[in-house]
């Protein structure tokens, strides 16, 4: 029996998945790894920490499947992107903590470059806003606040890396400095239409060239991994970004053809095809995924249209966590199920800011609409809608933007198991919900370009027929639920308002 290996490098915890021929997990191995916050807005992740996580559970799952490394045809890396850490090439060592995505430290600085009038240039060359959340702007901020950090990249001995570089680096031992178009798009760094690191844009952030990696294709054999780690020396031949991975996990190959992950995050992403569609609605243009040319089409650069959701999972984790009031991520569901509606309460998670469409990196979480009536059932599943409302905005964002009347949306991620949720998502757009039976598409993705590269799956033809449907959430289409929906949307833009522009640096 030959698998791939798949490294799902997310957000809170890191994870490998074994998959077989049919394109099934086999075993799954993952661990949480510490998440900072020294200071309001800011988050950060011990770089090495993620490395040990991803080293450990990568050995773990061969040890769960009684599978040697021999077996292992190729590896797959996704991982959570705009995440930045800079190390030193020499010894290998972050010299800094990794700035998380959901990271807002640098959005004073975003606000002051908007000012100079920098935005429009900057999103017609990366497809993106100008925002905190990307890349550029954490690098920047760590070359000013590192003592001797300029010092070091003048020297040529710094290296940056979202989290896909930097595992590369310690799976090869400091051989292999490279990444995907995928994660390279996401840096406000890479410009879409030379497919190459912008000279000018590196200029406007004051960011040296020598610091970046090589741009590759998302599948196609770059490297081996060290032999020691695993007992074998394995291609690495598949590299996404993890909305990207789960949108070629969940075979939308077609343009079109959209997905929604909830995780940490939640993320939505349409396929547009050969050709970057330039967003009018503040969604973002990005590289879906990169393969080396051939006839295969699915092998072009393929873009995409995204819109991003910063708190979808981690909304529920602060349920847990921060009000504690449940015990495990799961209870949710049952606790919001215990009242019909949330009592004209609102939850605004804005606890990073809001992403798109409204993009505001002073929005705060907002929590609207209490009575001495209100108990945590009702804040459990105003919390559900927030995330059914915030998905509504970016569908009906992407709908504008591609012309394109869309008519399912194909969903995956922990959250999409709730399906008091996935109803909710579904009475909110309007249209079916559709969950994938394999749930670990992000890994699955990753999987499916190392695969493709290797020769282990033979096209895009042979994906799209493992795809297969768990359930499909049918919406409510009566004139009243119609009504309904308007209704609450516009309740909900209502509360949004409330929680714009409320922090100040």
């Amino acid at each position: 029996m030959k698998y791939i290996l798949a490294l799902d490098q997310g957000t809170t915890s890191s994870r490998a998945v074994l998959f077989n021929r049919d394109a099934k997990p086999v075993a799954i191995a993952q661990q949480e790894f510490t998440q900072y916050f020294p200071k309001p807005g800011w988050v950060e992740h011990d770089a090495l920490e993620i490395w040990q996580t991803q080293k450990k559970v990568m050995q773990e799952v061969l040890q769960k499947a009684g599978v040697a490394a021999s077996q292992i045809e190729g590896i797959g890396i996704t991982n959570q992107r705009e995440t930045s850490v800079l190390w030193d090439r020499r010894t290998g060592l972050p010299i800094a903590p990794a700035i998380v995505w959901q990271d807002r430290r640098t959005a004073g600085f975003c606000d002051k470059l908007k000012a100079k009038g920098a935005a429009k240039g900057i999103q017609q060359k990366t497809g993106l806003v100008l925002d905190a959340y990307f890349s550029a702007t954490k690098i920047a901020w760590l070359l000013d606040h590192v003592a001797g950090a300029r010092r070091l990249a003048a020297q040529g001995h710094l290296a940056f890396g979202t989290i896909d570089t930097w595992l590369i680096w310690q799976l090869t031992g400091g051989r292999v400095h490279v990444t995907d178009p995928s994660n390279a798009s996401r840096t406000l760094l890479f410009n879409l239409h030379t497919q190459a690191w912008d000279a000018s844009l590196l200029q406007q952030f004051n960011i040296p060239f020598s610091i970046l990696p090589q741009v590759v294709p998302s599948s196609g054999v770059l490297a081996e991994i060290d032999a020691h780690l695993l007992g074998a020396s394995i291609p690495i031949a598949g590299l996404a970004g993890d909305q990207q991975a789960a949108t070629f996990g969940q075979a939308c190959f077609t343009p079109g053809m959209a997905k929604n992950t909830y995780g940490t995050g939640c993320f939505m992403l349409m396929n547009t095809g050969h050709v970057p569609v330039q967003s009018r609605h503040q969604l973002l243009t990005t590289v879906a995924w990169q393969g080396p040319p051939t006839t295969d089409s699915w092998r072009s650069t393929a873009y995409a249209l995204e819109g991003s959701v910063f708190m979808a999972g981690a909304t529920v984790q602060w349920l847990r966590d921060g009000l504690q009031i449940i015990q495990n991520a799961s209870d949710i569901e049952a606790l919001a199920a215990s009242v019909s509606d949330t009592g004209d309460v609102f939850l605004v998670p804005a606890f990073a800011g809001l992403g798109a469409p409204d993009w505001d990196g002073q929005a705060r979480g907002t929590l609207v609409g209490m009575t001495r009536g209100t108990t945590r059932a009702h804040i459990a599943r105003a919390a559900l809608e927030a995330i059914a409302w915030q998905v509504a905005d970016i569908f009906s964002a992407m709908s504008k933007d591609s012309g394109l009347p869309l008519t399912e949306l194909r969903v995956d991620g922990g959250a999409s198991r709730n399906n008091l949720l996935m109803q909710m998502q579904a009475d909110a757009l309007g249209v079916p919900v559709v969950r994938a039976s394999v749930s670990e598409t992000t890994a699955l993705g990753a999987a499916y370009l190392a695969g493709l590269a290797t020769g282990f799956w033979s096209g895009a033809d042979e994906i799209s027929a493992q795809w297969s449907q768990d359930r499909k959430f049918v919406p409510n289409i009566s004139l009243r639920a119609a009504q309904a929906r308007r209704a609450g949307h516009a309740r909900w833009r209502e509360a949004v308002a409330r929680a714009r522009s409320w922090a100040k640096d």
